[in-house]
């Protein structure tokens, strides 16, 4: 899911809110001025899905679905709690979970919420193979109408989190037309979508939980200088802007600063270029990068403090792997000080020598040398890979930032190193990143990394059938007590650089409650807790 953005976005919006407000309706200008409670409220935070909003597709998957509910959610310090389940429970074997329902929860259509919908909203999603996994579900069955049981082919200590994520669609109105024109049991409820400009919603007067205090909200999918100008205009109450811009001020609105897991790092192919193509015919392989002891010379010389202050403005963090800040996280596995002239040691060491004393070394006639893609439309990630490569070059290692199209990227990035972002609340990410048997699977292990050691741990903490064991082996597979691991001491086969704070420009008026840590930035993370947002003048 990507993000699609446009000015254009900004000025329906703006169009939409005054017909609101011709209509008998109060905008939130308007609610400061009289210093009424304003009904509407209009956000440029990005975050449009191009593939709809159906959650048997993958809608949700990064924070809260808002057209639908989920069985569980976690609360802002990432605890798993009720949302449709009063209950849950999970067999000694790890084999069968069985969840009771809420029996007040109805869908936007006036249909009641059963355990019909709920299995068969689990059973679709596996069936459909969508960006939600839940390939691990046997099967899905109603008990009774407030009863639901779900079956696995095999233990699966993440499944916890697809009842964490997956909205529950109606079993008698999930069409082909679903995905524009969701029906859910959510907090706000579907009514227009403009795809590139904006989405319109209103309060669910009937959803069960507590009521959001705004009929009605307008998403704009502006991008960063059309939020921007909507915020400075104050024609927005919230607008989602990078950290690179969070040093500006405009008048009437505050900075918003939301811990997140959302990371940046740079992915290496780590195999050497033997000629191997994908099934797709793409190249594999590239012969600098996958040398560990340039990844792991790459890792020492980065400064990751000076990439959060100079970077990131100081809103974030230095990165340690793929999931700081979560319970599965192994902090003591990334690099602690920049050492470029280690680095430089290192390589000297193992071979890496600049006999021409050009400033790059070489070795057996390859250069330290590679491209570093990224978006080239993204411009924190721009900042990031120009000032890795002045870094490292001090190592002898010379790296070509290149700021390129997302195809571009798809077509390269199992030869040249990328700059990703990543960040989830579900550990499956990690799986996903670095078992070697989702080498090459979309973005999934670009680089083709494999240890075995390294597939036993997350094979391990997959199958547990208890949180503190997974937890352990998912800690095991960064780095374990034998020095194996993916991580920058081991393999290194990434640079993980930063961890994010996300930065919302927020209307002073705008009380928004205590968000949680957000995810990497796709869907729109910072209304997980839209339901406690009110006006506070």
């Amino acid at each position: 899911m990507r993000l699609t953005s446009g000015v254009v976005g900004l000025v329906a919006a703006l169009v939409a809110s005054a017909t609101f407000a011709a209509c008998g309706g109060e905008t939130a200008e308007s609610g400061q001025k009289t210093g009424e409670q304003p009904t509407e409220l209009r956000l440029a935070i990005g975050g449009e899905s191009e593939e709809g909003y159906d959650p048997t597709l993958g809608w949700g998957r990064y924070g809260s679905p808002l057209f639908q509910s989920t069985l569980l959610r976690r609360d802002a310090n990432l605890e798993v709690v009720g949302d449709l389940a009063t209950d849950w429970s999970v067999s000694e074997d790890g084999l069968t979970w069985t969840v009771e329902l809420r029996d007040d929860a109805y869908f936007s259509d006036g249909e009641q919420l059963t355990a019909e919908d709920v299995a068969y909203t689990f059973t679709t999603a596996a069936e459909q193979g969508g960006l939600t996994d839940v390939t691990a579900l046997g099967k899905a069955v109603a008990v009774d109408e407030d009863t639901v049981e779900m079956t696995l082919t095999e233990p699966r200590s993440t499944f916890v989190n697809r009842l964490v994520s997956l909205g529950i669609v109606p079993k008698h109105a999930h069409g082909e037309d679903y995905a524009g024109q969701p029906v859910g049991s959510g907090p706000f409820i579907f009514v227009d979508w403009q795809r590139g400009q904006q989405l319109i919603v209103e309060r669910n007067d009937d959803y069960y939980g507590d009521l959001p205090a705004f009929e009605r909200v307008v998403f704009s999918f502006a991008d960063e200088d059309g939020a921007l100008a909507a915020a400075r205009a104050g024609d927005v109450a919230m607008a989602g802007l990078p950290s690179t811009l969070a040093t500006t001020d405009v008048e009437g609105m505050d900075w918003t600063v939301v811990e997140s897991v959302d990371n940046r790092g740079i992915m290496f192919p780590t195999v050497p270029d033997t000629g191997e193509l994908t099934e797709d015919g793409l190249p594999i392989g590239n012969d600098v990068t996958a040398d560990v002891d340039l990844r792991r010379a790459v890792n020492v010389a980065i400064d990751r403090e000076a990439l959060v202050e100079a970077i990131l403005e100081g809103y974030g963090s230095p990165a340690v792997g793929p999931a700081d800040a979560t319970p599965w996280a192994n902090t003591e596995a990334g690099v602690t000080d920049a050492d470029p002239q280690g680095a430089g040691e290192m390589l000297e060491e193992a071979g890496w020598v600049d006999e021409d004393r050009d400033g790059v070394r070489e070795r057996d006639g390859v250069r330290a040398s590679f491209p570093l893609l990224y978006p080239a439309d993204d411009s924190l990630r721009q900042g990031l890979a120009l000032a890795v490569a002045d870094m490292v070059e001090l190592a002898g290692i010379e790296i070509q930032p290149e700021g390129v199209s997302w195809e571009e990227i798809d077509r390269r990035m199992h030869t040249d190193a990328v700059l990703f972002g990543w960040g989830s609340h579900d550990p499956t990410e990690m799986y996903n990143l670095y078992h070697s048997s989702l080498a090459g699977t979309e973005y999934f292990n670009a680089g083709y990394y494999a240890n075995g050691v390294v597939d036993g741990h997350l094979d391990a903490a997959m199958a547990a059938t208890d949180e503190a064991t997974a937890n352990e082996e998912w800690r095991a597979a960064q780095l374990d007590a034998a020095g194996e691991g993916f991580t920058a001491g081991a393999d290194a086969s990434w640079a993980w650089l930063v961890n994010l704070e996300h930065t919302y420009l927020t209307d002073e008026c705008l009380d928004v409650g205590t968000p949680q840590v957000e995810p990497h930035g796709h869907g729109w993370p910072i209304t997980a807790n839209i339901t406690e947002w009110e006006w506070a003048c």
